[in-house]
């Protein structure tokens, strides 16, 4: 009885060192699979992309400012209407540097994940035809769909592109390969809404008139 008393103790602690090794390599597939899913995929390149902030910066100025725009965002279209052509010729006369961070938040308010998609486009065209990224920029907002919406399909994306010129950029988007890359980009920046603005590494509270600050840098 003893001998099979100690036998079965052995049995029971060996099944439940399976069970733990079980668990553990289940807690390890979960964790691959999390971290898969949230990875950023592939980093865009290219003469205007900072690698490590992920924007597209244009001008070389003392000053920097940043946007970081979703362009699915009715705000960020009006912002840019606004402030867009200051901050370019500023960015331009190396006023100031202008680093544009195109970011997915708004994926919610299409049913094809257009604010990835179109952000992801942006980064094909900023690295491989960076001399027209700017009027790809512009052609999104011009085009913006109405939230709620599908958005801009792939084959309009790649038109768009084909129109400012942005030929070279036409696979990566059809290959969406950057489509990963806006989200991550919003979660490591953490962004909470767009347009969200910052002047020299400040966050900027738009709510209380600190826009006046980038406006001050622009003359």
């Amino acid at each position: 009885m003893a001998a099979a008393k100690s036998n079965t103790n052995w049995f029971v602690i060996g099944v439940s060192a399976a069970v733990v090794v079980v668990l553990a390599v289940l807690a390890l597939v979960v964790v691959n699979l999390n971290n898969q899913a949230t990875a950023p995929g592939p980093t865009p390149e290219g003469a205007i992309i900072n690698q490590d902030s992920g924007a597209i910066t244009i001008g070389n100025g003392e000053d920097t400012v940043d946007t970081y725009i979703d362009f699915m965002c009715p705000i960020c279209n009006q912002f840019e209407q606004q402030y867009g052509e200051q901050l370019q010729t500023a960015a331009n006369n190396d006023k100031i540097t202008l680093n544009i961070h195109p970011i997915a938040i708004l994926d919610f308010r299409s049913t094809t994940d257009y604010s990835s998609r179109s952000a992801a486009a942006m980064y094909c065209v900023a690295e491989n035809d960076p001399d027209v990224a700017l009027d790809y920029m512009a052609a999104l907002f011009e085009n913006q769909p109405a939230e709620g919406s599908a958005g801009l399909d792939d084959a309009q994306l790649k038109e768009y592109a084909k129109q400012v010129g942005a030929d070279g950029s036409v696979d990566c988007i059809s290959d969406k390969t950057y489509l990963k890359f806006p989200v991550a980009q919003a979660k490591a920046h953490e962004i909470k809404g767009t347009p969200t603005i910052e002047v020299n590494g400040k966050r900027l509270d738009l709510q209380a008139g600190d826009i006046s600050q980038m406006e001050k840098l622009l003359g």
